[in-house]
């Protein structure tokens, strides 16, 4: 265009570090706002129940999910309120009986005027697979309702999550009798993002070798060693890459039907055709007069 310069060697030379700079800073950025997120997320409390002076509080907590054997651990911690409590508020003034739904294992006792300690028990997840990583997803029903001194007394749940590679979300379930919430759980967005870049760094990977076997036999290169020694490194460190996945999936996941199942078997083909031309390439100059 009229009246405009081309930018000056030592102004581009400028150009390159400020645009680093600024990608660097938009995926701190970025990488903030989702850890933000995330943190909101487990913070958040879902309430269930009564809110009757006299109550029996059940705080919940996710500890871990443990989505191979379809199972999460739920941390509670029981107190009691008003009239059903002793002085203090730290253990129930007659015997309780916490009940539970089919998906929790068994239900709790807990001895009158004996000090309540925080207790972790099994719950059954349903719905979902783990062969669907990382966009697997589950449920569960939890469901408390107590008795104290053989009658039932008002129940308030507050649900929280604390394992960092799930993502939970509650509905409350109306019930008059008892704390009733319904329960969803799906991979976190940092074990999402992490998985697909697993994905897409293996293909990447794979790709890269794909072209240098191109280039080594397309040119008779021979047998070029250190390209054989990355190429190999390479088919031996993705096994070990997707052994970092989070959660340790098993093999068998979408993690591995669209990437590692794949391109292990393409490095493999790659490093032995590079292997087969370059000892043909090497025989035959072996082959071929000095003087020529």
């Amino acid at each position: 265009m009229p009246g405009t310069r081309p930018l000056a060697p030592a102004g581009r030379r400028l150009l390159v570090p400020a645009l680093a700079a600024l990608a660097i800073a938009a995926a701190i950025a970025v990488g903030i706002w989702l850890q933000y997120g995330e943190r909101q997320a487990m913070d958040t409390r879902y309430i269930a129940g009564s809110s009757a002076a006299d109550r029996i509080d059940i705080s919940a907590s996710v500890q871990r999910v443990d989505a191979t054997g379809r199972e999460l651990t739920l941390r509670l911690l029981v107190t009691p309120h008003g009239a059903l409590a002793e002085e203090g508020g730290l253990a129930p003034a007659q015997d309780l009986v916490l009940q539970t739904s089919s998906s929790v294992r068994g239900d709790l006792s807990f001895k009158a005027h004996n000090r309540i300690s925080a207790v972790d028990v099994p719950v059954t997840l349903t719905g979902g697979s783990i062969t669907d990583y990382p966009f697997d997803a589950y449920e569960a029903v939890i469901e408390f309702s107590a008795q104290q001194g053989g009658r039932g007394v008002p129940v308030r749940m507050a649900l929280s999550n604390s394992d960092s590679l799930f993502t939970a979300r509650a509905d409350t379930v109306d019930d008059p009798e008892a704390a009733v919430l319904d329960l969803s759980l799906a991979r976190s967005n940092s074990v999402l993002i992490f998985a697909v870049f697993m994905m897409a760094a293996m293909w990447a990977l794979a790709v890269a070798v794909l072209v240098a076997t191109w280039f080594l036999v397309t040119r008779r290169k021979g047998l070029v060693w250190p390209a054989l020694g990355w190429m190999a490194a390479t088919l031996f460190a993705l096994a070990a890459f997707r052994n970092t996945a989070p959660g340790s999936p098993p093999i068998g996941c979408i993690l591995d039907y669209i990437a590692f199942l794949w391109v292990e078997p393409v490095i493999a083909f790659c490093v032995v055709t590079v292997v087969a031309v370059g000892v043909r390439a090497e025989s035959a100059a072996e082959r071929e007069p000095k003087g020529a």
